[in-house]
């Protein structure tokens, strides 16, 4: 599923026209991107969680120079999902396959 597949099911099922609902998921989407950077999680009961993780220092190589390169200590983005949210996906007996952009399901 696309945004535009999100926003178009999100419109049909509360009568919220298109526009509103695009403009409200891009505030949304905004809004855990600022408050992430701003150092802050996000919790949501019943869904689950937007944290940053600190990933440590690290030596890594560049493989083309045969260099050793430090990759200093820095945060990642990263969702945990509630409990709830686990449970209803572990119900799923087979996902669907998996279409790219551009690409239709066959039904």
């Amino acid at each position: 599923m696309r945004k535009a597949d999100l926003v178009n099911q999100i419109s049909e099922k509360t009568g919220i026209p298109k526009v509103d609902v695009l403009v409200t998921l891009e505030t949304m989407f905004k809004e855990v991107k600022d408050t992430l950077a701003g150092g802050e999680n996000i919790y949501i009961r019943g869904f689950g969680s937007f944290i940053t993780k600190k990933r440590a220092a690290k030596i890594g190589r560049n493989i083309k120079k045969n260099v050793a390169v430090h990759i200093p200590e820095h945060y990642i983005p990263a969702f945990k999902p509630a409990k709830e949210f686990v449970a209803e996906v572990k119900k799923l007996k087979e996902p669907k396959p998996d279409t790219g952009p551009g690409e239709d399901a066959e039904d």
